[in-house]
């Protein structure tokens, strides 16, 4: 099944440079937007891209029925457009969306709207280096209705912007043995928009101490190791790719799945497990060889060169032959259209 929408194009189809602005700060020219009531879907459409009316009333201000993703398109060299792992990230939208009570958007649905949007904005798609478009699906609760229980009409929206480094340098970050960004039995494997807000403060906290990201850790003992800021955190060390294995507390990263898909294709031991602070730091202190760094949409791969456990800084390895940045370059052909696509993860238009 296709969905047809109407198509509101701006009158001004002009595309701002963008190469030195912040992540996330100009958006394209048009947005995709659909309306959720009795039970169904109505009027999807996209639309030059303009301020939403809410009501004060609108539960998503109240309760936090908030879930969104982050995906990005990329331009091949002869002009076509690739959306990355469409399937992906729709699976992993509805199962966040199932877990905050709100309703499922079809697959067709999904990737309809955000194939029409990208084809209509493709001008904005950088050609150049690490450049692509972040593209962000996303959901709000908008039943106007002040009552602690789940709504029953939503709008399902898409934007996109254009999308560059987003660590402009190797990060510095400590192990957080204080605060949680996620417990069991939680939201921490949905992409909900309160798990985001609650870990703003311990990050705050940690860059007022020197540091640009935190090492997140179980929430009941804080010894083993989950995420790092908002991306899942991936460690090389004896000859083997460690990452935690995923939990109700981690999100299933898409990064994360294809670095360790291209990982074992390309011969690399990979281990899904917990990986403790104490064993972390036991490698460090023997002198053994560790790469870190954290995977995810937006960031891609971001090496990290030290990591400070309970006061102790412990650099990181960040030399050119690190296999972060093979795994990287290998992702990178694969989205550009420099390497084959053997699994389907490319939608190219």
């Amino acid at each position: 099944m296709s969905y047809n929408f109407s198509i509101t194009r701006k009158q001004d189809m002009s595309v701002a440079n963008t190469t030195n602005e912040p992540f996330g700060k100009v958006p394209t020219n048009h947005m995709f937007i659909a309306e959720y009531r009795n039970g169904e879907w109505h009027n999807p459409r996209i639309e030059p891209m303009h301020d939403l009316t809410l009501s004060p009333l609108a539960l998503c201000l109240h309760y936090g029925q908030t879930v969104f993703e982050g995906m990005k398109a990329f331009k091949f060299a002869d002009g076509r457009v690739n959306i990355f792992r469409v399937e992906k990230h729709h699976d992993r939208f509805c199962k966040s969306l199932d877990r905050m009570c709100m309703p499922p958007v079809s697959y067709e649905l999904f990737r309809d709207s955000i194939r029409e949007l990208v084809n209509l904005d493709r001008d904005w798609v950088p050609a150049d280096g690490d450049g692509s478009l972040y593209l962000r699906p996303f959901m709000i609760a908008t039943e106007a209705r002040i009552g602690a229980s789940k709504a029953e009409e939503y709008l399902y929206m898409v934007l996109a912007s254009p999308a560059y480094q987003y660590y402009s340098a190797p990060l510095k970050i400590k192990v957080e043995r204080n605060f949680t960004r996620a417990a069991d039995g939680g939201t921490g494997a949905a992409k909900c928009g309160g798990n985001y807000g609650g870990a703003f403060y311990p990050t705050q906290k940690a860059r007022e101490e020197g540091f640009d990201q935190v090492l997140w850790t179980d929430n009941k003992h804080h010894e083993t190791i989950e995420e790092s800021g908002t991306m899942n955190a991936m460690f090389y060390f004896n000859n083997t790719l460690v990452t935690p294995a995923l939990s109700g507390s981690i999100l299933d990263g898409v990064t994360r799945d294809s670095m360790l898909t291209i990982a074992r294709e390309t011969g690399i031991h990979v281990e899904e497990r917990s990986i403790s602070i104490t064993e972390l730091k036991a490698l460090f202190d023997s002198g053994t060889q560790v790469e870190a760094f954290g995977a995810g949409t937006a960031a891609v791969v971001a090496p990290i060169k030290s990591i400070t456990i309970d006061g102790k800084e412990y650099a990181c390895y960040l030399g050119e032959d690190a296999v972060m940045f093979k795994l990287k370059s290998a992702l990178f052909n694969i989205r550009k259209g420099l390497a084959p696509d053997t699994h389907g993860w490319n939608l190219v238009i």
